[in-house]
């Protein structure tokens, strides 16, 4: 029998709507992954791994603050390590009206966030920029979470596998590098958003070495396999990076004024049909708002409590070619109905991509009629 902790866990919403992607023809923006080639240097780093040396083949119920809306893996996570997640919302500003809506303008609530902690609180898991809301937290913000987190004795965990996907001429601040955070903080990083490689599946993490030998022990009785090729090509990448850092040749400057262009190009794109895209700070995504779509059609199919994004995004999908991820699978189950009016979108995506989605929303617009 499953522990009781795992209740409430078998649903994947990630099998549902791919699987229903796959019974019409579409466009698939939904899944956060690139459909274009990691850079050549990457790739032959890691041919060169796999074809070098042959010995890289062989051996070589806390609580815990969790900033809505996250990424959905966070949860189960948690109550699989025998945690208790709680939950605190980054709520949308109002804007004037024909005004684009911006991530910068989701915050979190000063008050509401320091009313979380309490004696039993253990860590909490930060996300910048954040997936599935592409916001990048500012300066103030971190330093607002630094400061309870010092206050209140707490592990921060910052997720920060989207670094090097910043836009608009903005900087991503590594929560770590605050005064007193070093100590306290869990780095995560990605080679898969890194490179552009997520079928590589090669992470890292950067700490503090009182905090790291206490992960260690867990990882390595825990992970019997690691991908060492893909280990090794991303040490070199990084390397050849190094070489190249802030020049216009760097990787981490070509790819992140590519994929602003195609943020670009996807809320132009968007809004011809009546979404309303939130301009995204940075990460793979952006988020649409389907709010006059909810007041036009409101009583779209489904079970009388499935969120309404859910069932806008079966809708779409069937309907008009398009596959986006409904955004209330990134929320707590209390505050799914709060945010039901937004769906996700990915615009890290080849042009031709880009093009058949434009395509797809070409005609959409010409049955909404003049």
């Amino acid at each position: 029998l499953p522990a009781r902790r795992l209740d409430g866990l078998e649903y994947n919403p990630w099998v549902e709507f791919v699987e229903l992607a796959k019974e019409y023809e579409t466009v698939n923006l939904g899944q956060g992954f690139p459909n274009f080639p990691p850079p050549d240097f990457a790739v032959e780093a890691f041919q060169q791994a796999v074809s070098g040396d042959f010995m890289l083949n062989q051996y070589t119920m806390a609580f815990v603050i969790i900033i809505e809306p996250f990424f959905d893996c966070y949860e189960p996570m948690t109550l699989m390590a025998g945690g208790r997640p709680v939950f605190v919302s980054l709520k949308p500003s109002p804007t004037q009206d024909g005004e684009l809506d911006s991530s910068s303008n989701w915050r979190l609530d000063p008050t509401e966030l320091a009313s979380k902690f309490t004696s039993r609180t253990k860590a909490l898991v930060l996300n910048t920029p954040n997936n599935p809301l592409g916001k990048v937290f500012s300066k103030a913000e971190l330093e607002l979470v630094a400061r309870l987190c010092q206050q209140h004795d707490v592990l921060c965990i910052a997720d920060e596998v989207y670094q090097w996907l910043v836009y608009d001429g903005l900087q991503h601040i590594s929560i770590a590098s605050l005064p007193g955070m070093w100590a306290r903080t869990l780095t995560i990083g990605s080679a898969g958003k890194t490179f552009s490689a997520t079928g590589w599946k090669v992470g890292w993490v950067l700490g503090p070495d009182h905090i790291m030998r206490h992960l260690r022990t867990v990882h390595q009785n825990s992970i019997f396999h690691c991908p060492t090729q893909g280990q090794v090509a991303v040490t070199k990448s990084f390397e050849r990076e190094q070489l190249h850092m802030g020049q216009p040749s760097s990787y981490f400057v070509q790819l992140p004024k590519a994929m602003q262009r195609n943020r670009d190009h996807m809320t132009h794109s968007l809004q011809s049909v009546g979404l309303k895209p939130v301009l995204s700070q940075g990460s793979y995504f952006l988020i649409a708002d389907i709010s006059d779509f909810k007041s036009k059609m409101p009583d779209l199919p489904g079970a009388a409590e499935e969120p309404y994004d859910r069932r806008f995004v079966k809708w779409m999908i069937k309907n008009k070619g398009l596959v986006a991820i409904p955004v209330s699978i990134f929320y707590s189950v209390p505050h799914q109905k709060d945010f039901d009016h937004y769906i996700r979108f990915c615009f890290v995506k080849d042009e031709a991509t880009l093009q058949a989605m434009d395509k797809k929303l070409q005609k959409w617009k010409a049955e909404l009629g003049p």
